[in-house]
């Protein structure tokens, strides 16, 4: 024990001479000779590169080449599709661009062109509760599927929503002593569901009725893309509010009186954000609400009829040709919407090039190949050049392909694009067409 304490004073001991000798050297300014002096600490200056303004200009004949092999490809099906230069609008490479196709998702790229060409960018709506009679507050909706049910501070499913957290806190704040909660719909008119829609679709997770008061885009698992709706958006938002009023009383519909007293509001994010989430996740329910406040905004009906009216006009409006699109709805849910390739691929190189600066956002919203929203599963690095590079909005139903969206060449030139396909299993479509669009990565195309 003797020689066990000895060792430990000895090792103690000369640990405090090291830490004396580091402490001196640290306090001089010199260092001994023949060290090299500290290297000055690195730091991060994020930038982002505007693409160069003399890129090479690509050659339809140079497109062509280098996408020849990955257009023959069999698991693409019945096959459209067109290709131009951002810069310049000149049409690089077309299969059956004016044949109008089943869009899919790809509707999607209408809904946010016309919404951005035509409402304000900072644009947020307001969902309010009205005090009612004997106790009862009325929750009324604006038209935001964001609004959220989750618990302040508690993730959620769409970028900054509003919470009915806050519209809780505003009206304990308030002394109001709470008896019942009623949900108000008015907002909304005609049918909550398109007529080619599936009801199948609402325990699918593909849509929820559309109503102007609805809680995380319906789902039933907030945080979950592919979570089950629920058929009764309305009332299980109302229900949110009861339960974090701790009331029990059931939820009912009622219209508030137009001088109702407003106690309680919250926003949306801006129209640009609630845009982007759109496009990056492929919303559905956000799609056709984001129509009908387009719609309400030209004076037109708040129905999911009028949303689609709302696209088709504004874009005919803004010089892009619809004469061969057919809406039925702004998802891309329907299959009896039709639009053929040219349109998407010219309302792309409108975004990206220089003649629509108001769409320019459509971009950030754009999935990144093999990185962010849908695209995150496709695009394998290890074997697809675009992985990084292709920011694209996907489509897919059941026998349904389309891929549209822009890339960057290895000359620094931006190629937009529209791909869609018919016919075939998705799974073996969207591949197919991942590789078409990761060739124009690698191409100079001259």
């Amino acid at each position: 024990m003797l020689w066990t304490i000895i060792s430990v004073v000895i090792v103690a001991l000369i640990g405090a001479g090291a830490v004396v000798v580091a402490l001196q050297i640290d306090a001089s300014d010199q260092l001994p000779p023949g060290i090299p002096p500290q290297p000055a600490a690195i730091t991060v200056n994020p930038q982002i590169r505007a693409v160069p303004p003399n890129a090479p200009e690509p050659t339809p004949t140079g497109v062509q080449q280098a996408i020849a092999d990955a257009v023959r490809d069999p698991a693409l099906g019945e096959f459209t599709g067109e290709i131009s230069d951002a810069l310049t609008g000149q049409t690089l490479w077309s299969e059956s661009p004016t044949e109008p196709r089943v869009p899919a998702s790809n509707a999607k790229i209408l809904t946010a062109a016309a919404a951005l060409l035509d409402l304000p960018h900072d644009q947020r709506i307001t969902t309010t509760v009205v005090a009612g009679p004997d106790g009862q507050v009325i929750l009324k909706g604006a038209g935001d599927p964001t609004l959220s049910a989750q618990p302040t501070g508690a993730d959620t499913f769409y970028t900054n929503p509003a919470r009915i957290a806050d519209l809780a806190a505003q009206i304990r704040e308030a002394g109001i002593d709470v008896t019942s909660v009623a949900v108000d719909t008015s907002a909304f008119t005609g049918p909550t569901m398109e007529r080619t829609w599936e009801d199948a679709d609402i325990a699918g997770g593909d849509i929820t009725p559309i109503e102007s008061l609805i809680a995380d885009g319906g789902r039933i698992e907030p945080l979950d893309e592919y979570s089950p709706r629920v058929a009764d958006p309305a009332i299980t938002a109302g229900e949110a509010l009861a339960y974090a009023l701790g009331v029990d009383a059931p939820v009912t519909e009622q219209t508030a009186s137009g001088g109702g007293q407003v106690i309680a509001q919250v926003q949306s994010a801006p129209l640009v954000a609630r845009v982007n989430d759109m496009m990056r996740l492929s919303d559905n329910v956000l799609a056709e609400t984001l129509s009908i406040e387009l719609s309400v905004a030209q004076g037109g009906p708040a129905s999911i009829a009028g949303g689609v009216a709302a696209i088709e006009s504004s874009l005919a409006r803004h010089g892009f040709d619809m004469s061969a699109v057919t809406l039925r709805d702004a998802s891309g849910l329907s299959y009896a919407n039709r639009v053929p390739a040219t349109v998407l691929d010219t309302l792309m190189g409108a975004a990206a090039g220089p003649a629509q600066p108001l769409m320019r956002s459509l971009l950030d919203g754009l999935p990144v190949a093999g990185g962010t929203g849908t695209l995150t599963d496709r695009f394998d690095p290890e074997t697809n050049p675009g992985a990084g590079w292709v920011r694209a909005k996907t489509g897919t139903l059941t026998g349904v392909s389309s891929l549209t969206g822009i890339v960057q060449t290895i000359d620094g030139r931006v190629l937009a694009f529209a791909l869609m396909s018919g016919g075939t299993s998705p799974a073996d479509a969207r591949p197919a067409l991942d590789d078409v669009a990761g060739e124009l990565r690698e191409c100079g195309c001259r």
